[in-house]
């Protein structure tokens, strides 16, 4: 992978989908959003704008499984999430496994004063950025 590659790291979910953008370049990445699902749909509209802005190389899919690593009740959905990605953007669609990031995004959010509907929010996005992060550790020379 070419060394000044954006990416986009997504923590799918059926109510929120956290989002991070990343770059190859330093193997760091930030949370950028948390976009609300409707009627379990993902707000595609939310994601385009996502991808216009940065214009990322690749986009990366936290997979969630269960700690013996078997397949999550969500891990389907969020296999369909990463294909209507890969089809709708022309993007291509890597994959990583996510157990426990949400519990380490929410340890290190632990401390703030937000509400909890807001410190939710933020556990999505900082959980993508835990998820692009540890793709970039497995993915960088």
């Amino acid at each position: 992978m070419s060394a000044a590659r954006t990416l986009l790291g997504f923590d799918y979910g059926k109510k929120r989908i956290g989002v991070a953008v990343g770059q190859a370049l330093t193997a760091t990445a930030t949370p950028a959003e948390t976009l609300h699902c409707r009627n379990d749909q993902p707000d595609w509209a939310g994601i385009a704008r996502l991808i216009d802005t940065w214009r990322p190389h690749a986009l990366i899919v936290g997979l969630p499984l269960n700690m013996d690593g078997t397949e999550h009740d969500l891990t389907e959905a969020a296999r369909g999430f990463g294909r209507e990605l890969e089809q709708r953007f022309a993007l291509p669609v890597h994959w990583i496994d996510e157990r426990l990031t949400s519990v380490e995004a929410g340890r290190l959010l632990a401390g703030t004063t937000k509400s909890a509907r807001r410190r939710k929010a933020d556990i999505d996005k900082v959980a993508a950025q835990l998820i692009l992060e540890t793709w970039l550790a497995q993915h960088n020379p």
